[in-house]
């Protein structure tokens, strides 16, 4: 899977960024960004396919930047939320960078928006609430394998598994 999941870097094209927070659905009252124990993921997503998740320790500038100029191509038009972290990022390189600003109440606007990115969130969301609950030792493969899922969502999984263990099998 991990082979697979590597292949088509970097995006390009149309590419929608957004921070997450997965977790229990309240921490003791606390919500949103000061949410205490829950983890923090950043996604990428390229329009018409293709998503990348990573678990950061913060969302702030440094980290995002680092993380979207090492697996996004500079041509590449970039749409946000809000967020300060993403400040910036004509000033690295980047073609374009387009904002949603869900604060205002906004949510698309002359195709600016962050639906697929945030569809992608929905979706691994509900696939782990059937685990009823993640450990956090496993939780990374379990968002690896959500992003796997939804890469491939017009595949099938069946033959892509069975003809990339044939290509790499295990070693005995």
């Amino acid at each position: 899977m991990a082979e697979i999941a590597t292949r088509d870097c970097p995006f390009a094209g149309e590419v929608e960024v957004d921070e997450s927070f997965f977790g229990a659905a309240r921490v003791r009252g606390k919500r949103g960004r000061g949410a205490g124990r829950k983890t923090r993921v950043f996604g990428i997503l390229e329009r018409g396919g293709r998503v990348h998740t990573q678990i950061v320790r913060n969302c702030s500038k440094s980290t995002l930047h680092a993380i979207i100029q090492g697996k996004v191509d500079l041509s590449a038009s970039i749409h946000s939320d809000g967020w300060k972290g993403y400040n910036g990022l004509v000033e690295a390189g980047f073609a374009k960078h387009h904002r949603i600003r869900h604060q205002d109440d906004q949510f698309a606007q002359d195709g600016v928006h962050i639906n697929g990115i945030e569809s992608f969130w929905s979706f691994s969301k509900r696939r782990l609430v059937r685990f009823n609950g993640v450990p956090p030792a496993s939780f990374p493969l379990f968002l690896k394998e959500c992003e796997f899922r939804f890469n491939h969502r017009h595949d099938d999984l069946y033959r892509l598994m069975l003809t990339s263990s044939r290509r790499n099998p295990l070693a005995t």
